[in-house]
């Protein structure tokens, strides 16, 4: 017996340790991303959203249980900290006009520093009317089925059995530049901004043209990354063009539950420039050959728009602002960057349901606002042609959604001009020109299909 103990115990404690060593390793793998989306999500959800602590963790982030995450407040520090299993923790500094930053790679004192000088002032909501202010007419746009509209909202906030959590937590209709519906869930008013996911990619688009407008940025010379400058780089050749319609060929991993290390968990949420990280990306397919839908395309389009539009920290940060919101009266518009100080412009900008119209009614309009043209001519139908390699079922333009295509609509029932912002968990602006209307819809979404909502 003691020669069997002698040969098994060793065995045994082997395979413990290396059990061990693994479980630590996969934990050391997932943790970073688990803990730092809470994080970040309870520290936009409370300080920019305005939200109760309480709702954050029961709905938004229902799943941190399962991962043994616990996340809690600084309300004096205005920071956000979530750790699992008393490790891995991180944390997200909140800063007024910049909304919350993971601290990756940075201290807390750097990122403060960091939005000195830039000119954050919070508008005033005006009583003009709307679209101007905020004084909506309060009654139904002529030509409306009041029974029909009525009816589309109350299923857009029903909840359906065995389909998962709807949530949905606003809806704007405008119709012909007017209000015709407006409905927000339980805690959310029409002044709480709510985070858009990758509609935010579509004001990146938006960012884009005004550059080019100014003449700042070239569509079809190669794009300005410097990781892309050694004239044997490949991806030199990569076009503004075809990051913006996602034919860049670099490869790019864009999963998110299914796989918790994948290329887009690791740069929104354990990465110190979101824009370095993709642009360090090889190449997998010649430019312009693939559609390929990538975070991280837009995420180097956000870094080349930040150095673009100015020469310090200060004039970057206020530029989205000064050149786009504040032009259209989107006050409660906020991007957040990441700790380099690039706007993550595949993810992270929040907005109120109406400042979301607003950023829909530019595009119904073509461009111009109130008579004022903030996109150059003919850049609205430049964003919303078709790219040639988007499959069928999935008709894309630039960093918008399309809804052409006869026999494969992503929508059937919605005319072929349809175009869309969309974000993940169900967040969509949808712009339909031939019904001179916009629809915006916000919430959390986890189970039903787009036409289900």
């Amino acid at each position: 017996m003691r020669k069997v103990l002698k040969v098994v115990v060793p065995i045994v404690a082997a395979i413990v340790i290396a059990a061990l060593i693994f479980g630590y390793r996969y934990l050391s793998t997932i943790a970073p991303i688990a803990t730092g989306y809470a994080a970040k999500i309870l520290c936009s959800s409370v300080y920019v959203s305005g939200r109760d602590y309480s709702s954050v963790i029961s709905e938004d982030l229902e799943m941190i249980g399962d991962y043994k995450i616990r996340a809690r407040l600084d309300e004096k520090s205005r920071t956000a900290e979530a750790s699992m299993l008393g490790m891995f923790k991180r944390r997200a500094l909140y800063r007024e006009g910049l909304g919350c930053t993971l601290l990756t790679g940075v201290k807390e004192d750097e990122l403060r520093e960091q939005a000195v000088g830039a000119d954050y002032v919070p508008t005033e909501k005006s009583d003009l009317p709307w679209p101007r202010g905020d004084l909506a007419s309060g009654g139904i746009p002529k030509g409306i089925d009041t029974e029909k509209l009525t009816a589309a909202v109350d299923k857009a906030f029903a909840e359906v059995p065995g389909q998962g959590s709807r949530r949905t937590r606003a809806v704007v209709v405008v119709y012909k530049g007017e209000i015709a519906a407006e409905r927000y869930g339980a805690g959310i008013t029409k002044d709480t901004p709510l985070l858009g996911w990758s509609m935010t990619k579509s004001v990146i688009n938006t960012l884009v043209g005004i550059l080019v407008g100014q003449g700042k940025l070239d569509l079809y010379a190669p794009a300005p990354v410097p990781e892309w400058k050694a004239p044997d780089d490949p991806r030199g050749k990569i076009t503004l063009d075809q990051l913006l319609r996602m034919e860049s060929g670099l490869r790019f991993v864009e999963e998110y539950e299914e796989n918790i290390n994948s290329d887009c968990n690791i740069m929104l949420l354990n990465s110190t420039d979101t824009g370095g990280f993709a642009a360090a990306m090889p190449l997998e397919a010649e430019p312009g050959s693939r559609w390929s839908y990538s975070s991280g395309s837009a995420n180097i389009l956000a870094r080349i728009v930040r150095g673009a539009s100015g020469t310090s920290q200060a004039e970057q940060f206020d530029f989205p602002r000064k050149a786009l919101f504040e032009r259209i009266g989107m006050s409660s518009a906020i991007m957040e960057p990441d700790p380099s100080g690039t706007f993550i412009g595949s993810s992270f900008m929040y907005a109120t349901a109406r400042d979301w119209a607003r950023f829909g009614l530019l595009y119904l309009n073509k461009g111009l606002w109130m008579g004022e043209r903030i996109l150059p001519d003919g850049w609205v139908t430049y964003s919303t042609t078709p790219t040639p390699h988007a499959p069928p079922g999935e008709a894309y333009g630039k960093l918008f959604w399309l809804n052409t295509g006869k026999d494969t609509r992503w929508i059937p029932e919605l005319p072929e001009d349809m175009f869309s912002a969309n974000g993940h968990e169900g967040q969509y602006v949808m712009v339909i020109p031939s019904r001179n209307l916009v629809v915006v819809r916000l919430g959390l979404t986890r189970g039903p299909s787009t036409s289900e909502i």
